[in-house]
């Protein structure tokens, strides 16, 4: 069973069905109930997701023996050699796979490829399982650089 990572077009099917998924558990999680469909499409509305296509960002989608299963959006601020991580998911069956650590990695390559000197995020108290995965792969907690409503830790690495 192995994993593959490879960029990919924001919309097409499964990098879709990728980002639907991972607003799904965010919106779910935050609200303490199951987030409906129209929800989850209001929350997709003008997302900026648009921005993870060259020359803006990237998105990467990991595959597991070749079941779509995985993601990673990389914000590339060319002016401040600044990358910025979003919409880390793994989809819940195939976490504890290695999957996680394959998209840091990834993400890494594509900022570092890009000129990035910096990648950074930002993510909520209640996603436990993704702090512990940022503080393994090296990101250190860093003061608030933005006031995003669901912004509660802040993370970065050097590259």
């Amino acid at each position: 069973m192995t994993w593959t990572l490879t960029p990919e077009r924001f919309d097409a099917p499964d990098a879709a069905r990728l980002l639907r998924d991972y607003y799904d558990e965010l919106a779910s999680r935050y609200w303490k109930r199951q987030a409906t469909e129209a929800e989850i499409d209001e929350g997709l509305t003008d997302d900026g997701v648009d921005r993870l296509a060259p020359p803006t960002g990237r998105l990467v989608v990991g595959r597991f023996d070749g079941v779509a299963a995985s993601c990673v959006g990389v914000f590339l601020d060319r002016a401040t050699a600044t990358a910025e991580l979003t919409r880390v998911y793994v989809r819940p069956a195939f976490r504890g796979t290695g999957g996680g650590g394959l998209l840091m990695a990834a993400a890494e390559d594509v900022a570092r490829e890009a000129g990035m000197r910096l990648l950074r995020l930002d993510t909520r108290s209640d996603l436990v399982e993704a702090r512990g995965l940022y503080a393994k792969h090296g990101f250190r907690e860093i003061p608030a650089y933005n006031d995003g409503p669901y912004a509660d830790h802040w993370f970065a690495k050097e590259l």
